[in-house]
């Protein structure tokens, strides 16, 4: 028996058995916003589905095992045979075989896939985030591969099949496969004109051999690889299939793991390239012209993951301040604390509501909506992916020393948080890529402009926001210095423009007053006092 001493009181409940989908107002707005009415009913259905499975308690119990054991890397088997294999934990098979099942690599195979797996990749990823990253390479892969039909028609189908076959076996036995990336070499980084991977042609057409190293290399499990490699007509995309056709394994030596801040759970890797056998993408020279879609879409996961972690974090800390009683109340009705949380709920919101717009337009896929994300993906990429930790950390400290305990879940939060916007290209390079597509694809800005432009009139502070911004624009002295300036200011304008369009009135007020018309402190939690934050907080709320 418990001494009286021990008697556990004011302690808020786990956030477990719900619906992650049905609790987030502003996804469910966004698919119902964004998608064709036929496919609605089953959209919802298939969501909310995987929302209660992410939610259940057996599901984050596969998100903390597998983030608890990571991947170990075995080199040689027990005779002294090169293997080079990574052992994962049961529970990481389990939720990646769930995230293909669930339809996250199948986005260009189905109508409005894009939207329907921008929402399941929102809702999966909050129960670990490191399985996203396979999904997402696997899933980016497809419009590289595309650019040789022969190529697309053996591998496309493989990866957007909703089986998963964690065997490494030739891949023509096998119903569904993983793809991983390498692109970046110690001596480069981003700058991957630098590699120096070298690929001799050999005697079938089309055919390699690939001599050098990969200083990161993504799920090194996979099936196939997109690399950049040194060919004799300059830098060109390649395939590298993990196993041969004759069931032998390509040489495709794992020299270790990287020991990441987070992301445990996902296997990262340095791999060398000794003769191995490659089969060309797209034209020599033209690699990084082959691999752009791929990057593009990448990035844009980089948003998707960045507003799941983001939703995650202040849905713990709207829940946890529900339930918690201090200085004689709930903590969610002191006004102070509500201030935080509906400021981080603005957050959350408006980086949801911009993932979505985006995922939507691929979909489209018209002439304008692709020069409007020729901008807009840059640009959210760096903006949303920086805005994650300083919401994970203010998230975490509305738990307290609750919240700084590993039990809690926030600390893994706070680990990943980082992770986004130092992937598929840091802040620098996203702001950079912003200012080529304004100085060499003028149509990019004149679709960004119009999106915007569509909410012309409906707020004063939106409407300041715009014409500074086109002054910022006008103005191209000392831009580079200044590029991180625009982008940020080009983020928030798309965002505002999306929430008074489409948000309640309480949340696009607050977000105008805030982000857009300056009454707004350095730290969370320092709205104006006289919004309605308690409508904020209680749209946030994860109920369902």
């Amino acid at each position: 028996m418990a001494a009286s001493t021990h008697t556990v009181t004011n302690q808020a409940p786990p956030l477990v058995g719900y619906d992650v989908f049905a609790a987030d107002r502003a996804l469910v707005e966004a698919v119902d916003r964004h998608l064709d009415p036929e496919l609605l009913q089953e959209a919802r259905e298939e969501l909310s589905s995987l929302g209660r499975t992410t939610g259940s308690a057996q599901v984050q119990e596969w998100g903390a095992l597998a983030n608890e054991n990571p991947p170990k890397l075995r080199t040689h088997d027990r005779y002294g045979n090169r293997i080079d294999e990574v052992e994962f934990h049961p529970a990481w098979h389990r939720l990646l075989g769930k995230g293909v099942s669930a339809g996250l690599t199948s986005a260009w195979t189905r109508p409005g896939g894009h939207l329907r797996r921008a929402a399941g990749f929102v809702i999966w990823t909050q129960a670990e985030a490191g399985n996203g990253c396979p999904l997402s390479m696997t899933h980016a892969a497809v419009p590289a591969l595309r650019t040789d039909p022969a190529l697309a028609a053996e591998w496309v189908p493989r990866l957007t099949s909703a089986v998963y076959d964690q065997e490494l076996r030739p891949a023509s036995q096998k119903a569904g496969a993983l793809f991983g990336m390498g692109m970046t070499e110690k001596q480069g980084g981003s700058d991957v004109r630098a590699n120096t991977t070298e690929a001799r042609p050999l005697a079938e057409d089309g055919t390699y051999a690939l001599t050098g190293h990969k200083w990161f290399c993504s799920a090194p499990m996979s099936d196939g690889f997109l690399v950049l490699a040194q060919a004799p007509g300059g830098l060109t995309c390649f395939l590298v299939p993990r196993v041969l056709e004759d069931g032998t394994r390509n040489v495709f030596r794992i020299q270790r793991l990287k020991d990441k801040l987070g992301n445990r759970s996902n296997a990262s890797s340095e791999v060398e390239f000794d003769g191995t056998w490659a089969r060309r993408v797209g034209d020599e020279g033209r690699g990084v012209r082959t691999i752009i879609e791929m990057v593009a879409a990448t990035r844009l996961d980089c948003v998707l993951g960045s507003a799941s972690l983001m939703r995650q974090a202040v849905a713990q800390a709207i829940h946890h301040s529900t339930y918690r009683e201090a200085f004689g109340g709930r903590l969610v009705d002191k006004p102070l604390m509500r201030n935080v949380l509906a400021d981080l709920a603005l957050e959350s919101e408006a980086a949801t509501t911009l993932a979505m717009r985006l995922a939507a337009a691929y979909d489209d896929g018209s002439e304008q909506e692709r020069a409007f994300l020729r901008l807009a993906v840059p640009a959210a990429k760096y903006w949303v992916t920086k805005r994650c930790t300083p919401v994970a950390v203010e998230a975490l400290e509305c738990l307290g020393g609750n919240g700084y305990v590993e039990e809690s879940g926030m600390p893994r939060l706070l680990r990943e948080s980082p992770l986004n916007s130092i992937w598929e290209g840091a802040g620098n390079v996203q702001a950079l890529d912003v200012l080529r597509a304004l100085q060499r694809e003028p149509g990019a800005l004149d679709a960004y402009l119009r999106e915007v432009g569509l909410a012309r009139g409906a707020d004063h502070r939106l409407d300041g926001a715009i014409k500074n911004l086109l002054t910022e624009l006008a103005d191209l002295d000392g831009i580079e210095a200044r590029a991180r300036r625009l982008v940020e200011r080009i983020a928030l304008v798309l965002q505002g423009s999306l929430l008074v369009r489409y948000a309640p009135p309480e949340v696009a007020d607050a977000f105008c007053a805030s982000r857009l018309g300056g009454d707004w402190g350095t730290g969370f939690g320092t709205l104006p006092h006289s919004l309605d934050l308690a409508t904020v907080v209680e749209r946030a709320r994860p109920v369902a």
